[in-house]
Formats: structure tokens, sequence, C-alpha cells
């Protein structure tokens, strides 16, 4: 299963760095990047995988999902650099889609390579303190804390003096409170996952000592 884990971990990351020069509205409460929709999920992932594999195994993830990144970036980098063949008449919408400024590449990276660990070290700190206990409590306590880092670093670093403090400060807010709200929800889905792969991992061990 960790198999599977790590590769809808890394294609959600990869996903959401192609969607996130998409923009939505939440009314009139919000504006925030369509990215946030798909990297809320990726915490309780690693979550997750801490829970039910250990510490090592989210460094692991964390790392893996670090390197595709900027794998990713690089391969977008030389495609958008390609030279377009005559018939491709849509060269300047697919570098708008697809590139993006230093700033933000920087600050998702910077972001997502702090905010990663954070959840890691505070999930699997939990985990000890509480052993199976508390899942509840240890995924969204790691989840909050880290997201306000990955929130404030990512929007800092990105967007620090092209617009007023107030405004800086309004988004942070905001995308984090959706943030707060997500994982929240989110909760009762972690708790599915991990019931469901200690029951296939338990068979599995099952199957394995009766065949020797």
């Amino acid at each position: 299963m960790i198999l599977y884990l790590n590769g809808i971990y890394v294609g959600l990351l990869i996903l959401a760095n192609i969607v996130a020069v998409k923009l939505f509205s939440i009314g009139n409460l919000a504006i925030l990047p369509a990215a946030v929709v798909i990297f809320i999920f990726t915490y309780p992932i690693i979550d997750i995988i801490v829970e039910v594999y250990g510490k090592k195994e989210g460094q692991r993830t964390v790392k893996a999902g670090l390197i595709t990144q900027m794998l990713a970036i690089i391969f977008i980098i030389i495609t958008i650099n390609l030279p377009a063949a005559p018939v491709f008449t849509e060269q300047v919408s697919f570098e708008i889609i697809l590139s993006g400024s230093f700033r933000v590449i920087l600050a998702s990276l910077v972001s997502y390579a702090i905010s990663q660990t954070i959840v890691v070290y505070v999930f699997n700190h939990l985990k000890m303190r509480h052993g199976r206990k508390k899942l509840w409590l240890r995924n969204n306590v790691a989840v909050m804390v880290s997201q306000l880092a990955d929130t404030t670093i990512f929007i800092t670093i990105a967007f620090y003096g092209t617009m007023p403090l107030s405004v800086l400060g309004g988004l942070i807010v905001s995308q984090y409170a959706f943030k707060f709200i997500a994982s929240i929800c989110i909760t009762p889905l972690v708790y599915l996952v991990v019931n469901f792969i200690r029951r296939q991992e338990s068979v599995m061990a099952e199957q394995t000592e009766n065949a020797s």
C-alpha cells in the first residue's frame, strides 16, 4: 500500500503545481489558487504514511516529492523552450499555464520542504506520546501547524513587496482558514484509509504466514 500512497502523493503535488495558475473565489470571502483544493490532501497522506509505516517512510515520501517537483520544473522549462511547430498556435497560452515566476517557484519549493518536514515531525511526536489513540488530534494538529507554516512562507516569498502588508496578511488568513476547515472535514477520511490499510496489511501478513 505504501507504493500506492507514494504514487498518489507525488501525483497530487505535480497536479497542484499545474493548476495553481487558476484562481477561484468563495463568494466575497476569499480568492484562492485552485492548487489548494488538491494540496490539502497531501498532508493527510503524509499523516497516514507516518501513522502506519513510521517516521522514516514519511520522510522518504517528502524527499521523493521534493525531487519530483524539481524534476517536473526542469522538464517543464525544457518543453516550454522547445521550438514550436508551425501548426501549434497555442505557445503563448502553453507558457502562461505552465510557467511560473522564479519567486513563485522558489516559494513553492521552500514552503513545501519546511511544512512537510514539520507535519512529519509533529505527527510522529504526538504518535509517540499517544500511541494509536487520538489519531484525530495528531492529524489535525500536525496539519494545522504545518499548513500555517506553508501558507505564511509561500505567500510571503511569492508576493512580499508586490502588495500592501494588509493585503498580504489577508491572503495568508483567508487561505489558512480554508485549509483549517478542510483539514477538519478530511479527518474521517484519514480514519477510513488507516483502518483499511491496517486490515489489508493484516490479511497479507496472515497469507504470508500460512504460505510459509
